[in-house]
């Protein structure tokens, strides 16, 4: 899976069940430079929960990707979703080689993975010396399905892009949100929480970052694509018509109280309930801000309903805010496609230690 990273420039590529969005990442000094993106709309059911369904009209959708971004180069970086990875922390003994680790996880992967070992593909990665016994290294170990690999490496080659690795989804976001962290007030203690609402097409994750880490995460089955639906079926237009009106606006005067407020206040509940779940787990790490990102976290509103609603400070994310931008591109579309940016920035991002 190739959880080492790798050197030079990276195209991060996120598949979700809107878009296929990617964006190309070179080191620049102490940022990086984004050297081209692009962002295609998917059709609906052609990717269902972040598995691939319908395979050519994603690899369309990427190649037109590919030949609107003019990328420099053609290593491609792509990620499975959480819930399809397994990862655990091993502690095996630190004078193991590289080999022996193989051989340790092949040879207990009934204890570690619960599916067929024939069927896996897995990854691991030192994080160093156990921290109670010296003579004791803690391993990160990553495994799914090699199918769930193999459908992401070939959409990737079919569109003319190079698969140089692939890494989890998670992993990826939190990547992505070292640079977003950079751009929040200090606020608290190094313990404090930052809460991540992540509002998708068709899914809203909420997690719960400590100091670089998710901590915990929720998942819920409400997205943008419920309010393209209802303005959709409200003023007699076509799913793609509907898609562009929420985008650009211009509906009547009605939208803002009779569309817009209704789907704000299920999106908000849900938040709430988030964090008050996360507050039921006994966590130590309590939330001091919120962030957002995703497509529809820019809608009108929401910002400041999350605000007053739960009394926090809520931040629109943008991950390429300190990253210089190449002179042929389009700054301000790139600023309003950036927090929706925040994996496949992530993915891209990992071409570095």
């Amino acid at each position: 899976m190739g959880l080492m990273a790798s050197r030079g420039a990276l195209i991060g590529v996120d598949i979700t069940s809107a878009a296929v969005k990617l964006v190309e990442l070179r080191r620049a000094g102490d940022t990086y430079r984004v050297d081209s993106y692009a962002v295609r709309p998917l059709r609906e059911q052609a990717v269902v929960e972040r598995r691939i369904h319908d395979m050519d009209e994603v690899v369309d959708a990427l190649t037109r990707a590919v030949r609107q971004a003019r990328p420099y180069v053609r290593k491609a970086v792509v990620a499975v979703p959480a819930g399809a990875a397994i990862t655990k922390t091993l502690t095996l003994p630190a004078s193991l080689s590289d080999d022996e680790i193989e051989s340790r996880i092949q040879l207990d992967s009934d204890t570690h993975i619960p599916f067929p070992f024939s069927d896996v593909a897995f990854d691991f990665q030192r994080l160093g010396l156990n921290a109670r016994d010296p003579d004791q290294e803690d391993i990160l170990l990553v495994a799914c399905r090699q199918q769930d690999i193999d459908r992401l490496t070939d959409a990737v080659v079919q569109s003319g892009l190079a698969p140089a690795a692939v890494d989890v989804e998670t992993f990826a976001m939190e990547r992505a949100f070292t640079e977003v962290h950079r751009q929040l007030p200090v606020f608290g203690g190094e313990g404090d929480g930052v809460a991540l609402v992540s509002v998708g097409a068709t899914m809203s994750t909420f997690h719960v970052l400590c100091q670089g880490r998710v901590v915990y995460s929720r998942d819920t089955a409400f997205g943008g694509r419920q309010l393209t639906e209802e303005i959709r079926n409200r003023y007699g237009l076509s799913l793609d018509e509907a898609g562009l009106a929420k985008k650009r606006g211009g509906l009547p005067d009605d939208y803002r109280d009779g569309v817009l407020a209704p789907f704000l206040d299920t999106l908000v509940q849900q938040v709430g309930r988030s964090l008050q779940l996360y507050a039921a787990t006994g966590c130590q790490q309590p939330v001091r801000h919120m962030v957002l990102a995703g497509g529809s976290s820019v809608l009108p509103g929401l910002a400041d309903y999350l605000a007053r609603d739960n009394g926090l400070a809520v931040s629109i994310a943008n991950p390429l805010a300190r990253m210089r931008v190449n002179r042929r591109l389009d700054v301000q579309a790139l600023s309003c496609d950036a927090p929706a940016m925040l994996t496949a920035c992530g993915l891209a991002m990992r071409a570095w230690p």
